[in-house]
């Protein structure tokens, strides 16, 4: 008998990650017949969204291996508004041609502090003509609870926000911003779900200005531990359960990693008080670079 519930697949979104940027070892990189052996194991499970980057060979490398017809709905971040105003919309556009795509389906402002700045209607409007000329479907902003999401989007009516929430870090949940934004017709993607490598991450790895959290990380893995839940399926089920949320971006390097995500994703929802398993202090996450444990994840 079929289930009345849609599979999690469809609320996942995949961001491809060619550079081992973890603490957990990743592949050295995605060449062009494993990035089409991701590319299909994603589409047989029902993953419909890709979220891509304007860094490295991702981009070509997905224009050489989509499936056909494909079934992907792909996501776009735009460059640093520091390299200009005509670099952005040169770039947003460049990747469309890098991946073979006459249009996208979404582009966003890689850093919602960009909006805020002085030129920040002036890039919003560049968007808004991409969007105007139908290369691409809606247009949104990346951001962080610290950037005032719920401002920016009065100001600016994106159609999507993509923001950090994870099991470590609930305040975007706590504080209601999540339900905000839906309750305004915005279509909220959340990223960080592994809290960019923290949930794996031993505490000798972590970054200096995290050492202070290495005894709650522990207790939050502990927990986990005796209630019998890996932390990656912790870490999906806590997102994907979140009735605000419409897409939940996980980054894997390779179709192996995709199964391991897929797997976790369908596994039955643990029992968990979800609240007990934050840090006390997760604003901690948010401050400085974590980029040497994590990649997007």
């Amino acid at each position: 008998m079929s289930s009345s519930f849609p599979s999690p697949a469809k609320k996942l979104a995949l961001a491809v990650v060619t550079e081992p940027e973890r603490a957990v070892p990743a592949p050295v990189g995605v060449g062009e017949e494993a990035m089409r052996t991701l590319l299909g194991t994603a589409a047989d499970a029902g993953v419909s969204v890709v979220a891509t980057r304007p860094i490295g060979d991702t981009e070509r490398l997905l224009g050489q291996a989509w499936p056909f017809p494909s079934p992907f709905s792909v996501t776009v971040r735009t460059v640093a508004l520091s390299e200009g105003l005509d670099r952005v919309e040169a770039r947003a556009r460049r990747s469309l041609e890098r991946m073979g795509l006459p249009r996208g389906d979404t582009l966003l402002v890689s850093r919602a502090t960009d909006l805020a700045g002085a030129e920040g209607r002036d890039l919003w409007d560049r968007l808004q003509a991409l969007k105007d000329r139908g290369l691409y479907r809606r247009i949104g902003f990346v951001t962080t609870l610290e950037d005032g999401p719920a401002l920016l989007a009065r100001r600016f009516q994106p159609d999507v926000i993509e923001m950090p929430c994870n099991i470590l870090d609930q305040r975007p949940v706590t504080e209601g911003v999540l339900s905000d934004l839906a309750a305004r017709g915005i279509d909220v993607h959340v990223s960080s779900v592994f809290a960019r490598g923290l949930l794996f991450a031993s505490r000798e790895a972590l970054p200096a200005h995290l050492a202070g959290q290495g005894v709650a990380l522990s207790r939050t893995r502990r927990r986990l531990a005796e209630a019998r839940v890996d932390p990656m399926q912790a870490a999906l089920a806590y997102c994907l359960g979140l009735p605000p949320v419409t897409a939940v971006v996980a980054s894997v390097a390779s179709a192996a990693e995709l199964r391991a995500v897929l797997a976790a994703a369908h596994a039955p929802r643990p029992d968990l008080d979800w609240e007990e398993l934050a840090l006390s202090e997760p604003a901690a996450i948010s401050t400085g670079s974590v980029a040497r444990i994590s990649n997007a994840a």
